[in-house]
């Protein structure tokens, strides 16, 4: 966990990030977390609603472009997880209602219409064949300057016990924030859910960090433990 902890901690903007591999034992663990930086983008805390995680603004006026920053980060289909940083979760979730794939959902969509950062949309997906746990991870980020065209990015991977993938928004900038660019990280699961938590909290850049939600999930029962921390409650 050290080498997840230091990873984090040299990121001073990272934006949102999702993380998705598998315990030693097999677990499937999954993390996400916001950062913000303006006072819109702190005002939010996560929250459970059922087996799906959610997003409440807590600011007394509307912010603006809500449906960037308001959202359903992760939701159940049966035994399926997605989890993504944008209103995607929900174009994911139904295209799979309807005999569609990841793939094909995100094709729809592209990066956020957030000129000049075109902030990407990153999305993952954890499915389980027979017990076992495999994962998906998708970037879409802009292919140029102007955002005139989008790059779309899939990964693939079976579960490796210990391992998992990490991607984010932004490598840092200041004016103007630097897309994700390059693989998903690899970097260590260990078996303690609490231990995982706190690695990946306490990485976070302390001055811009929001939220965090974790789950390790059983592949033989589907029953799953969670933690869910905000800094702002």
């Amino acid at each position: 966990m050290k080498e997840l902890y230091s990873l984090l901690r040299t990121q001073q903007y990272s934006g949102r990030g999702i993380i998705l591999g598998a315990t030693p034992k097999g677990k499937a663990a999954i993390a996400y977390f916001i950062m913000g930086r303006s006072a819109s983008s702190r005002a939010r805390r996560f929250m459970r609603m059922g087996d799906d995680l959610v997003i409440k603004y807590t600011a007394d006026r509307d912010p603006e472009h809500a449906e960037l920053i308001v959202y359903s980060p992760l939701r159940m289909l049966g035994s399926t997880v997605i989890v993504t940083n944008g209103d995607q979760t929900d174009t994911v979730y139904d295209a799979l209602v309807l005999g569609g794939s990841f793939e094909s959902a995100l094709a729809t969509r592209c990066f956020e219409p957030d000129p000049p950062h075109f902030t990407a949309r990153i999305s993952g997906l954890v499915t389980f064949d027979e017990c076992e746990p495999s994962f998906e991870l998708s970037v879409l980020k802009a292919a140029d300057p102007e955002g005139l065209t989008c790059s779309r990015q899939f990964f693939r991977y079976e579960k490796q016990p210990g391992v998992a993938h990490y991607i984010h928004t932004y490598m840092g900038g200041t004016q103007v924030l630097k897309t994700f660019e390059g693989e998903p990280h690899e970097v260590g699961v260990c078996e303690d859910i609490d231990e995982f938590t706190d690695a990946v909290w306490n990485g976070i850049n302390d001055d811009n960090k929001v939220a965090l939600y974790v789950r390790f999930i059983d592949p033989a029962t589907m029953e799953y433990t969670d933690r869910l921390i905000n800094k702002y409650e």
